[in-house]
């Protein structure tokens, strides 16, 4: 058995298809993604221009306010100050979101409504009822004045972005579980190998490994394992190079990615394996066709746009039920987004009975076949 695996080994290192489909490319893919959005979160978006303008009974408490909330590492707001009729007009030509006035009272001026307007009101109130706790505590208990001070310098940020489940998670991600669900079902290309060499109108090197006495079953077993352990290497190395060498943010336990990638890795050869079983049509057809159901399941599952899945899930969700591309991104969704073992569990007892399905319907088609003259 482990000389058949060593020659199995051997004669998939030499196959082109089997190394660049499985490995090379999502890794190639991969660096495209993290180039073109992987870091977007990171970019400073939430950064409102403003203006203020300074009235001779001004607010020196809110000016410093602003210069406070301007300086932070954050980065929430950028204030420029200016006379009212520039800063109307830079209001008009949508240079800032809104002009603060600071005046005895202090007050906003905006131009329409939306999160960087939002974010301008909610300083603006902050400021104001700080400033009354202060009125308030001055007045009712003045020992209090500075310890309260003090408090409400140490202000925390307005919002905390956190996902379900209480994780972080990178805005991008589903694009990169996609990435992850697309490698494990180019596993059909290292499947579609192994079919080439297990039947014999397929290859010379079948036809010489079907006059062997060796067992078909044992030849058969020793193609699935290697299949299977060198397309778990490729995953392994992909998630690997995404978590260490691009920084993505995984946060969930790694023995669970590395558990859904194994059973990803299944499905994808043994459906590579029993496509390439199934009757006897060309090998420029049979890879047409492993290559157009593995992008079809790997675009349902939000490949090339992260909201089709969602769509699918609302429209049809019997279609990702029975999508293996979309279980594995989903389990990964459970592990690292969302804390959802049900679900998590159902997606792979669902991907082992589709892989185990294949499996044995490959078994019995090249069990069954027999031929005139080899």
């Amino acid at each position: 058995m482990l000389h058949l695996m060593k020659y199995d080994v051997k004669v998939k290192l030499k196959n082109f298809n089997e190394i660049f489909w499985p490995l090379i490319f999502p890794l190639i893919l991969a660096t495209f993604f993290y180039i073109s959005f992987g870091k977007a979160d990171e970019a400073d978006f939430e950064t409102v221009p403003a203006a203020v303008v300074v009235s001779q009974e001004k607010d020196d408490a809110f000016l410093e306010f602003l210069n406070g909330v301007e300086s932070d590492d954050s980065r929430l707001i950028q204030i420029k100050e200016m006379k009212e009729k520039d800063a109307l007009k830079a209001l008009k030509d949508k240079k800032v979101a809104g002009i603060y006035y600071a005046g005895e009272t202090p007050s906003l001026t905006v131009g329409g409504v939306g999160i960087e307007e939002s974010i301008l009101q909610a300083l603006l109130d902050s400021y104001g009822d700080a400033k009354t706790t202060m009125e308030n505590i001055a007045a009712d208990h003045p020992e209090g004045l500075g310890a309260a001070a003090a408090q409400l310098e140490n202000y925390e940020e307005l919002v905390t972005q956190v996902s379900l489940g209480g994780k972080t998670t990178d805005g991008n991600a589903a694009s990169f579980y996609a990435l992850i669900a697309m490698a494990c079902l180019y596993g059909c290309f290292i499947g579609f190998g192994s079919a080439m060499t297990l039947q014999a109108n397929l290859s010379a090197l079948a036809a010489r490994r079907c006059v062997t006495p060796t067992h078909k079953m044992k030849l058969i077993l020793s193609e699935m394992v290697t299949a299977f352990g060198l397309h778990f290497i490729n995953v392994v190395i992909l998630i690997l190079y995404l978590r260490y060498g691009l920084h993505m943010e995984f946060t969930g336990e790694m023995p669970k990615m590395l558990l859904v990638s194994f059973v990803g890795c299944m499905i994808g050869v043994s459906m590579g394996l029993f496509i390439s079983s199934l009757g006897r049509m060309g090998e420029g057809v049979k890879v047409a066709l492993i290559l157009g159901v593995s992008m079809i399941c790997s675009f349902l599952a939000g490949l090339m746009n992260g909201n089709v899945k969602d769509t699918v899930d609302r429209s049809f969700p019997i279609i990702n039920r029975i999508n293996p591309a979309a279980l594995i991104a989903d389990a990964f969704y459970c592990i690292n987004v969302y804390d959802d073992p049900a679900r998590y569990t159902r997606n792979l007892v669902t991907l082992v009975i589709m892989s185990a399905v294949l499996t044995i319907g490959s078994f019995l088609v090249v069990r069954r076949e027999r031929y005139d003259s080899i």
